[in-house]
């Protein structure tokens, strides 16, 4: 089963940039959503940001939206999370994910996960 690796998170301070990698283990994901989720502690995992296959269509939750960019380079199995304008409220465990079409927003619906990366902001 393919599995997913995420790297680049880090802390930093409010108003500030990271970038996120997600990294597949084979190519099967070209095909596939990639997405990511973030959990804080104490709460729910969320989605944040999905894309489709080519990355033609992309989706945000509003609470990110105009902040960050997800895109993806199949040709390195790798998907990113380009984040702008980072908050306090972003602080979270940031994860990787992939299913095939069509893109959900919900947790459950995704069986594919990666460790997660630690995104820490300050105030």
């Amino acid at each position: 089963q393919v599995q997913v690796v995420e790297s680049g998170g880090g802390l930093v301070q409010a108003g500030g940039s990271l970038g996120l990698s997600c990294t597949a283990s084979d190519s099967t994901t070209v095909s596939f959503v990639m997405a990511w989720f973030r959990q804080a502690p104490g709460k729910d995992r969320e989605f944040v940001a999905a894309t489709s296959w080519n990355g033609g269509s992309t989706y945000y939750a509003d609470s990110v939206k105009g902040r960050f960019t997800i895109s993806r380079v199949n040709s390195k199995n790798t998907v990113y999370l380009r984040m702008n304008s980072l908050k306090p409220e972003d602080t979270a465990v940031y994860y990787c994910t992939a299913k095939l079409a069509p893109v959900l927003t919900t947790a459950r619906d995704y069986h594919r996960w990666g460790q997660g990366t630690q995104v820490a902001v300050s105030a």
